[in-house]
């Protein structure tokens, strides 16, 4: 198991501190030091009174979300619903209470060793070299996806905008499916169905069914037998071919067209869908009960304009494959802000469409310019003009405001969060970090070090 740091916040009175160490080392847990220059990976805080230095310092040391922080109470008592809610929101992976279990140092191995697996698949070549980005927002998607697709065999609903990849979502989950013998994936677009021969695409038929069959044909459900079945766009079928399919989607039985007799098929179900399925149950252009059966899981994607932080490394990924051989050309920093300040109505697929419209002007060995940009891009843009100061960050400092956040908290917390985002974006290069942000190499070393004691010391 990856190690596993520990914090404590005034638990003494209710939970002794080598208590809990000695019954999460019997449980097989690894404890690192709780060393404040060291909080990096999944990690434990014990407290006894919910405050709000516990939310601040939770969004620090989860930053927001990417670490797994597992946050537990010394006793049930400090914890109600409304409570419990919030720190999940404020970037907790999950809130137990020590006095709620028999076994509370099994119940936290259990956790832990289950998170362990999920993000070593997350960071695997085989998921991050198809769906790429590393946003908090992106991450906590894919791991739900590549929870649910190797720890169960549930039906799942991918949703989310045209473009936002949901196909990919569909073949990772069916790649990362154990099933014994898992047979192939099969993939049926629900837009392109005909009416009139929806009964063959779907169950198939016998020779002489209908005019023109010639010969009998294996649908959609007998070719998944044994394998996973992907219906594209399932919210564009008809609400009578719902109908027709919900006993095969319950219970794996069907009849191809013109045949008395049943037939099994055993398949995992992956729908898609850009619509919102629930309004359009609530208006009675979708059955309900056919929801319910095929979204035992659903997994909202994104859409690039909620994980903009992903935008130049989904650039860098197109580059790669339209250029695989040899070391692929740079962005300059004008064109980097182009992407960052541009729309996406087409989500992945249009930043996809641009960077290989870019790749196909670009000669030379230098960085991809402003002058590989085709004209017919470049009109709407002004990017030296635009207010990075749009609504999102007008929300931001009002919800912070409402949660009783004062003015030098958040100053302080917009200075880390720039200093995070430049030295990601800098790949972690301290010196190009600092010429972004205007300071010198020197200062931004000496507010690392005083946030990272200040941190220590609340904590």
């Amino acid at each position: 198991m990856a190690r596993v740091w520990l914090s404590f916040l005034g638990t003494e009175r209710a939970l002794s501190k080598s208590a809990v160490e000695q019954q999460l080392k019997l449980a097989g847990v690894t404890v690192e030091s709780d060393d404040a220059e060291w909080r990096a990976g999944p990690g434990i805080v014990v407290f006894e009174e919910v405050s709000q230095s516990i939310f601040d310092r939770l969004r620090v040391l989860s930053r927001n979300g990417l670490e797994r922080v597992l946050l537990v109470a010394a006793q049930r008592k400090a914890l109600n619903g409304p409570t419990a809610w919030n720190l999940l929101n404020a970037g907790a992976a999950d809130v137990v209470a020590w006095d709620a279990v028999t076994a509370p140092a099994q119940e936290i191995r259990a956790r832990l060793e289950r998170w362990d697996a999920v993000d070593q698949l997350v960071d695997s070549p085989l998921v991050r070299s198809h769906l790429v980005g590393r946003s908090p927002t992106w991450i906590a998607v894919l791991r739900q996806i590549v929870e649910i697709a190797r720890f169960t065999d549930a039906a799942v609903l991918i949703a989310g905008e045209t473009g936002t990849g949901k196909e990919l979502a569909a073949r990772l989950i069916h790649t990362l499916d154990i099933r014994p013998n898992k047979q192939e994936l099969v993939i049926l677009d629900c837009t392109t169905i005909i009416p009139e021969l929806s009964g063959s695409e779907f169950f198939g038929h016998e020779r002489g069914a209908f005019t023109g069959a010639i010969a009998a044909r294996d649908g959609a459900f007998a070719l998944a037998d044994g394998g996973t079945l992907f219906l594209d766009e399932v919210g564009e079928l008809p609400a009578a071919l719902q109908a027709q399919l919900l006993r095969i989607v319950q219970e794996g039985s069907f009849k191809r067209v013109g045949s008395n007799s049943p037939q099994q098929s055993h398949f995992r179900l992956v729908c898609a869908t850009n619509r919102e399925l629930e309004r359009e149950i609530s208006q009675g252009r979708f059955r309900a009960d056919f929801y319910y059966r095929i979204a035992s899981w659903t997994c909202k994607l994104p859409s690039l304009a909620q994980r903009r932080e992903d935008i130049v490394p989904l650039a860098l990924h197109f580059i790669r494959q339209y250029q695989p051989h040899g070391e692929p050309p740079e962005l300059d920093d004008f064109v980097q802000e182009y992407l960052l300040t541009r729309d996406y109505p087409g989500n992945v697929r249009d930043l996809r469409r641009l960077i290989l419209r870019m790749m196909h002007h670009h000669v030379g060995t230098g960085p991809i310019t402003l002058g590989d940009i085709p004209a017919d891009e470049r009109a709407p843009m002004n990017p030296a003009n635009s207010d990075w100061r749009d609504e999102h960050f007008e929300n931001s400092i009002q919800r912070a405001l409402f949660q009783g956040a004062n003015l030098k908290e958040i100053g302080r917390a917009a200075e880390d969060a720039a200093i995070r985002r430049a030295l990601d974006h800098s790949g972690g290069n301290l010196r190009v970090a600092a010429q972004k942000l205007a300071v010198t190499e020197r200062a931004l070393q000496i507010r690392r070090a005083t946030r990272r004691k200040s941190q220590g010391r609340e904590l």
